[in-house]
């Protein structure tokens, strides 16, 4: 990995932790589902817009049409609509947490579903996730969290996993911002429609509304997108997704400077024990991801 895939891993992981903080300022002002489905509205034609002046053609394959939608769907309207919609219950670092375990999932996906090896380092660090994660939600729930919230946030972590596992197609072919605009604009269309039939829209207009919006519109949610397609290309899914460790530590931090959430010592503990966990099962995969990512497609 050299030192501009990591570059681009460090800023992706900064950018995609930093949206659970802003999610949470905007929640308090707006309706999730409307003001997330407007978000990729936006963020949607300025990505189709820039990769026409980049000369990319909206003319993809078969398969990155494919996973253009399916990424459109499990990742912008359940994954991320689920967590909008549960962060006017949860706290931004604790729907950081969740998500954070997405490389777990897709580990223990890729093992009982694809038939992939797992190695006794990718066990224990199935083990010490469930363990971190285990910790996080014993002291979430005894100190009143709300359950459906926290439901909200695993669903959209499943979302995400599927996601993962099917998003390879949209890689190749390159017209990578023409993608990351699209699957947004597939992801808007479906939260419009589901917006009226789950809430009730509401826009109570702030600064911070306005600037929350603004920077999630534009950092997390076109720059990280694109960076990461960039660097699934550059590197595979297998160690691109080794930047997900990263996630809780940066998203729990984020939290406390910019909405002041404090977790406890069993919380602290948890985040570190599921970063370990993430990690290791991260490395376990890398020796049979190397062959598999270096093969032509």
């Amino acid at each position: 990995m050299d030192i501009r895939a990591i570059a681009m891993g460090l800023a992706f992981a900064l950018m995609w932790s930093s949206a659970f903080s802003s999610a949470r300022i905007i929640v308090a002002d707006a309706s999730p589902l409307f003001s997330l489905a407007l978000r990729f509205l936006i963020s949607g034609l300025l990505g189709v817009l820039i990769a026409r002046r980049m000369g990319q053609s909206w003319r993809l394959t078969r398969a990155q049409w494919r996973a253009t939608i399916l990424f459109g769907i499990c990742q912008n309207a359940l994954y991320l609509g689920l967590n909008f919609y549960a962060m006017q219950t949860v706290q931004a670092s604790v729907a950081a947490i969740i998500a954070s375990t997405m490389p777990l999932l897709v580990a223990l996906a890729s093992w009982a579903l694809l038939g992939e090896r797992l190695r006794p380092l990718g066990v224990l660090g199935l083990l010490a996730g469930l363990v971190g994660v285990s910790l996080i939600m014993g002291a979430r729930i005894s100190a009143g969290v709300d359950l459906f919230g926290i439901l909200l946030c695993g669903l959209g972590a499943l979302a995400l996993t599927f996601a993962t596992l099917a998003v390879r197609g949209a890689t190749s072919g390159g017209n990578f911002m023409m993608v990351v605009g699209l699957q947004m604009l597939v992801g808007s269309a479906v939260l419009f429609l589901a917006a009226p039939v789950f809430e009730t829209i509401r826009v109570s207009p702030s600064w911070p509304l306005a600037a929350a919006f603004t920077y999630t519109t534009l950092i997390p949610g076109l720059a990280a997108t694109y960076i990461w397609f960039r660097l699934l290309d550059r590197i595979g899914a297998v160690r691109a997704a080794t930047f997900h460790f990263l996630n809780p530590a940066f998203g729990v931090a984020i939290a406390a400077v910019l909405l002041g959430e404090r977790l406890g010592l069993l919380d602290l503990i948890g985040v570190l024990v599921t970063t370990a966990g993430i990690l290791a099962v991260q490395l376990a995969r890398r020796p049979g991801a190397v062959a598999k990512v270096a093969a032509p497609e």
